[in-house]
Formats: C-alpha cells, sequence, structure tokens
C-alpha cells in the first residue's frame, strides 16, 4: 500500500492513518514529524545529520525548508525497515512543484503511488468541528461542543454541567477560517492533477470513524485486487 492520505482540518485525517497503520502494519509518513525528528537530531553531534542540519538552519531563520530537503528526508525515511511494504504520506505533497517532485522520487525508488485518497468533508462541517471543539480543564478530555454531548449549556460528559472548558487558539473561528481557506486553495490544484494521473479517490468523511474507516478499506482492498 503506497498512498497519499489527504484532507482539511477536522477532517479525521490523523484518526483513520492512525488506524490504517494498525491494520496494515505501514508506517504513516508525517513530513512534520521528520522536520521535527531532524532538528532535535541536529541539536546533537552525535545524531546529526546533513539534512537535519539544513532544516534546523532554515526553520531558526524562520524560513520555509526547502523542498530538495523535504524529499531527501522521505527517501531516507523510505529506506527504513517498517517501509518496505508500503506508507502513508501524510502532510506531503502541499502543492504542485511538490507533487511533480515526489512522482519523480518515487519513480526512482521504483515505488510510485497506488492512490492518492480524499478525505472529503463539507467545509460547513469541518468549520464547526473545529470551532465546536473545547478541552475539559478538569480531566482533559477533547470533545465537541455541539455534538458531544448535545445539551445547553455545553457541558463535560465525565466533570458534569460545571467544567472549565478552554478552546485552542487555533481552534477560534478567524483561525480555523483561514486555515481552511488555505486548505481549499492548495488542494484544488492537486485535485485535478492527481484526477488527471487516474489516482485521486474520494472518501466521503461524514460520518463515524468507523463507517468512514471501512470506506477507505474498501478502496485500499480494490487497489490491491486491482
Amino acid at each position: 500500500m503506497r498512498i497519499v492520505l489527504m484532507g482539511a482540518p477536522g477532517s479525521g485525517k490523523g484518526t483513520q492513518s492512525q488506524r490504517l497503520v494498525e491494520a496494515h502494519g505501514v508506517p504513516q509518513i508525517s513530513t512534520g514529524d521528520l522536520l521535527r525528528e531532524a532538528v532535535a537530531g541536529a541539536a546533537n553531534a552525535a545524531t546529526a545529520t546533513e539534512l537535519g542540519l539544513r532544516a534546523k538552519t532554515a526553520m531558526e531563520a524562520g524560513k520555509l525548508v526547502d523542498d530538495a530537503i523535504v524529499l531527501g528526508m522521505i527517501r531516507e525515511r523510505l529506506s527504513q525497515p517498517d517501509a518496505a511494504k508500503g506508507f502513508i504520506l501524510d502532510g506531503f505533497p502541499r502543492n504542485l512543484r511538490q507533487a511533480e517532485a515526489l512522482e519523480t522520487l518515487l519513480a526512482t525508488l521504483g515505488r510510485p503511488l497506488q492512490a492518492v485518497i480524499l478525505l472529503n468533508l463539507n467545509l460547513g462541517i469541518l468549520f464547526k468541528r473545529l470551532t465546536g471543539r473545547r478541552i475539559c480543564q478538569d480531566c482533559g478530555r477533547v470533545f465537541n461542543v455541539y455534538t458531544s454531548p448535545a445539551g445547553t449549556p455545553p457541558h463535560c460528559p465525565k466533570c458534569g454541567d460545571h467544567p472549565r472548558l478552554l478552546q485552542r487558539p487555533d481552534d477560534r473561528e478567524e483561525v480555523i477560517g483561514k486555515r481552511l481557506e488555505v486548505f481549499e486553495a492548495q488542494t484544488k490544484p492537486l485535485i485535478e492533477y492527481y484526477q488527471k494521473a487516474g489516482l485521486l479517490h474520494t472518501v466521503d468523511a461524514d460520518a463515524d470513524v468507523e463507517t468512514v474507516f471501512q470506506r477507505l478499506e474498501s478502496v485500499i482492498a480494490a487497489l490491491e485486487a486491482g
């Protein structure tokens, strides 16, 4: 299984990626995680790599990390034994230039993508999911004031009617609106690119976790059978 899993913030991509990892025994390769690990490693002379040092220098200068560095990290990650049976790419590519570079890299490795799977969800639903997210400061549980549980005033199912509820700064309406706008602008060209390549599969993510997972599994089963 060699796939890119795409989805807007709030689409459930992280949850579904982890379930796929457990079900298929392939790693989720997050470029964000790769960069953080490389930068942490670069702080120690014993674990520093050339790519890590270059990434650390760029990030400390407040610059975007060059695509060549990220692709080098992906190449290194794919060489590890746990990626022999496949991989789930998360967070890359984000634009057409990266998509083309990734295609070249994977062709060089003889491991082309089998599919790009988009978890599709109406932006209005995503907006409500994210802006309704709260953390109970008493027990740490994350829930949604609109759906878990329904009721007025919103309350934590564990702590009762008067918990201290926290909304994270990046879940505020103005921030969420911008994040979704950026995702939509970035994703549209990629959708067209992968449609033309015959790789795009769209999964309806407006359902419970188990239902969405079964929809993903149906796509993957068809890939493996075909």
